[in-house]
This record gives structure tokens, C-alpha cells and sequence, in this order.
């Protein structure tokens, strides 16, 4: 049986407390680092049936030769912390330092039942 929009929101409303920045990842994974790059701070959007999303758009700062691939959710500031996931992003690459905004209308979190 699909659980209730008022469970979905529940838990929505627990992920939005669990996960306090955002990090960007390689196609393997692994989290960015070198010159400015640090993980972002976030705050969620009130939850619609178990959907989640930045309440604004990130931007980080990625080094020359980077590649981002992805973004994983934190409970900290790096180092370390707990990597709840995230999802894969259209891959890019940086030759020289530049910027990468993680657009908020198009991140999210989606608790509903499948």
C-alpha cells in the first residue's frame, strides 16, 4: 500500500533538518576539492507531498581540471559528515577556476513511494 502525502511530508520534513550543506562530486563520486571549493550551506523549501528542494540556487567555486558530475547532500561542513546522496548532474568540465551554480528548481529530493 503507497504511504499516505502526510507520512511523505513527515519524513520530507526530517531530511530538510538531517541535511544542512550540499556538496558537488566527480563521475566517481568523489567530492571536489582544491582551490575555493567547499560545500554550500542549504536550506529546503516546505515539502509537497514528499518533495524537497533548495529554497535558492548554489554556486560554488570549482578549481581548473575539475569535473562535476553530481551533488551529494551533507550534515556538515566538510571534512567528513554523513553522505545521504543525491543525483548525477549533466557532466562539466573546468579547464581554468570558474563557477558552477546548482540551479534549486531543479534539485531535488523526492520521498514519495514508488
Amino acid at each position: 500500500m503507497p504511504m499516505t502525502t502526510a507520512y511523505l511530508d513527515a519524513i520530507a520534513g526530517a531530511g530538510r533538518t538531517s541535511i544542512t550543506h550540499i556538496g558537488l562530486v566527480n563521475a566517481s563520486g568523489v567530492e571536489i576539492t582544491g582551490g575555493s571549493y567547499a560545500r554550500k550551506a542549504v536550506t529546503w523549501t516546505a515539502s509537497s507531498s514528499g518533495v524537497i528542494r533548495p529554497n535558492a540556487d548554489l554556486t560554488f567555486d570549482i578549481p581548473a581540471g575539475a569535473t562535476v558530475a553530481g551533488w551529494r547532500g551533507y550534515n556538515q561542513l566538510a571534512p567528513g559528515g554523513t553522505n545521504y546522496g543525491g543525483a548525477d548532474l549533466t557532466s562539466q568540465s573546468f579547464a581554468s577556476n570558474g563557477t558552477y551554480t546548482l540551479l534549486a528548481a531543479s534539485t531535488s529530493i523526492n520521498h514519495a513511494a514508488a
